[in-house]
């Protein structure tokens, strides 16, 4: 994936982006973070194609990403977002098996859809939830659930919205050694900077809409660039295996 030159705003209103540029190679786990408001959220809607850029072009194996189909661009990118199904009835096993959906052929699911469908349960640890309806979970439950519909969806690029959110540590330690291990390109906001710091191979921070870190995490995770980013003063504790962070209030 190739980002050039991105800028978006809602209509009639000021940008939210501004000039955004990077690439995503097949394999590399690119976190993106940044304060409340600084544009994550919508930076990652322009990857699955959710919104169109106002300039500037997102490409996909080399052709820009609204030149695919919905469903041509739904082979190469999957999503998993914060918010989540609103039809509680649904099992486990069909709201996973939604993901097959750019790939089926007929009126309903085929073998195979069926086989990667149950792989995908298998691989989040759902097996024994699979029959069990969706708004009977908890809400980590179902957050894992989401993961495997985009994992049955068989992309080429994974783009998440704070997969962490709603999972204990065990299931984020777990969900991210995951992510690393797919041979997938993959794209995520995430606010933890430990974890970003410890899964990512770069991180990209953004301030205000605006790019002001894009390298590999002990480049990109700085005290400096930590406080510009956050307003907060920011020490960093290196002697670690993995690297501490604690922060305090400044007076401005």
């Amino acid at each position: 994936m190739q980002v050039k030159g991105v800028t978006w705003g809602p209509k009639r209103a000021p940008a939210i982006l501004h000039d955004i540029s990077f690439t995503l190679a097949e394999g590399e786990v690119l976190a993106i973070c940044g304060a409340n408001g600084a544009g994550k959220s919508s930076l990652l809607r322009l990857l699955y194609r959710h919104q169109a850029p106002l300039s500037g072009t997102v490409l996909v194996q080399g052709r820009d990403l609204w030149q695919h189909s919905a469903r041509e661009a739904a082979r190469i990118v999957a999503a998993v977002l914060q918010e989540q199904p609103t039809d509680f009835a649904l099992t486990c096993r069909e709201i996973v098996s939604l993901g097959r959906l750019p790939h089926r052929q007929g009126m309903g699911p085929g073998a195979r859809d069926k086989a990667i469908t149950d792989a995908a349960l298998l691989r989040m640890d759902l097996a024994q939830l699979a029959d069990r309806r969706f708004g009977t979970l908890s809400g980590g439950e179902r957050q894992r659930v989401m993961v495997a519909r985009a994992l049955a969806q068989e992309p080429r690029i994974l783009v998440l919205d704070e997969p962490t959110n709603h999972l204990d540590i065990r299931h984020q330690l777990e969900l991210l050694r995951l992510l690393r291990g797919l041979g997938l390109a993959v794209v995520c906001t995430l606010h933890d900077l430990t974890l970003a710091a410890e899964f990512a191979d770069r991180v990209l921070i953004l301030d205000q809409g605006r790019v002001i870190a894009d390298a590999p995490p002990d480049q990109a995770l700085t005290e400096a660039t930590i406080s510009r980013a956050f307003r907060v003063a920011t020490r960093i504790d290196r002697t670690g295996t993995a690297p501490r962070f604690s922060f305090h209030l400044t007076d401005h």
